[in-house]
């Protein structure tokens, strides 16, 4: 929500989309930040990034602004997908005999990781 109000805020001179701008883009900050407690910020950003990209462009279609044709929908559901792919995906490598949660050096410093 918060980039479409910023491209029709017209450089912040009209006031209603500028103020759902402010409040849209500090709500979508806080949440990020939330979300970064949970998952590494590799992944929480693509996700962020990546869905925030998808919704921006459904709603342009959802509004007139852009066409909707099947390549459009096609690569924002591959968007959504990767997304999600992301957060799937083990943030550590698994290592046979040893716990993710015992390590106390960062998997580059690590040589015995499998890669």
């Amino acid at each position: 929500m918060w980039a479409t109000a910023l491209g029709a805020s017209d450089g912040f001179t009209v006031p209603g989309p500028t103020a759902l701008f402010a409040v849209t883009i500090v709500v979508s900050l806080v949440a990020f930040g939330y979300v970064l407690r949970h998952i590494p910020i590799s992944t929480a950003y693509a996700v962020w990034t990546g869905t925030g990209a998808a919704l921006t462009v459904l709603w342009g279609m959802a509004t007139g602004a852009e066409p909707v044709t099947f390549l459009r929908l096609l690569f924002i559901a591959g968007i959504v997908g990767c997304a999600v792919g992301l957060k799937l995906v083990p943030a550590r490598p698994v290592v046979a005999g040893r716990d993710s949660a015992q390590r106390t050096s960062s998997p580059d410093q690590d040589t015995n990781l499998v890669r």
